[in-house]
C-alpha cells in the first residue's frame, strides 16, 4: 500500500516480496553504520516479518519501502517510529549508497513531515542523528528541523531535532 509520493519517490508498505531489497539494505555495513548493527539473512527475514506486523489500520507507524517513482527501483527506507522509552515519534530514512548525493533524503523527509502532520494530531515530530553523522545532521536541518540538544539512548549519545506542527511549512 502506498503511503505518499514525492516528485521522484514513492513510499509504500514493505511486502514479503521485498525480502531481497530489505536484506541488501539491512546487511550493508556502510548503510547501517549509523542506524543499527548489520543483520544476516535469517535476522533480516525475521526483522521484515516484525516490520510487516507494525502496519496497523489508522496508524502511520512503520518502516517503509522507498522506490524511484519512474523505475520502481529500491532507493531505501523511510520510517515513523516511537523513540525509545517514550511515546514521541521520530522520523527516519536510509538510502542505498548508489542513491546518495541526489537530494532524495531531504525530499523524503520534507514529504514525510507533511504526511505525519496530515495523518496525526501530534504537535511535534523528532529526528535523531549520531553526532559523527554530519551528513544526516545537514539533511535534517535542510528539511527544517531544529536542534533540541544531545540525548542518550541505551547509553549512546545522540543529537535530537524537532519540528513543531505550527512551524511546518509544506
Amino acid at each position: 500500500m502506498q503511503i505518499f509520493e514525492t516528485a521522484r519517490l514513492t513510499v509504500r508498505h514493505f511486502a514479503q516480496e521485498d525480502a531481497e531489497d530489505f536484506y541488501r539494505f539491512n546487511s550493508h555495513p556502510v548503510v547501517m553504520q549509523y542506524i543499527r548493527p548489520v543483520k544476516n539473512r535469517t535476522e533480516c527475514d525475521a526483522f521484515l516479518t516484525e516490520n510487516l506486523n507494525l502496519y496497523q489500520p489508522g496508524s502511520c507507524l512503520g518502516r517503509y519501502f522507498v522506490a524511484d517513482k519512474h523505475t520502481g527501483h529500491f532507493v531505501g527506507t523511510f520510517s515513523l517510529l516511537y523513540m525509545s522509552g517514550t511515546d514521541d515519534i521520530h522520523i527516519g530514512y536510509g538510502l542505498m549508497p548508489e542513491c546518495w548525493g541526489r537530494g532524495y533524503a531531504v525530499e523524503l523527509l520534507k514529504a514525510g513531515i507533511g504526511y505525519f502532520f496530515n495523518n496525526t494530531k501530534r504537535a511535534v515530530i523528532f529526528a535523531i542523528t549520531e553526532p559523527a553523522n554530519t551528513a544526516s545532521r545537514k539533511v535534517v536541518e535542510k528539511a527544517g528541523f531544529m536542534r533540541k540538544g544531545p540525548v542518550k539512548q541505551q547509553q549512546k549519545p545522540l543529537d535530537l531535532f524537532y519540528i513543531n506542527r505550527g512551524d511546518y511549512r509544506a
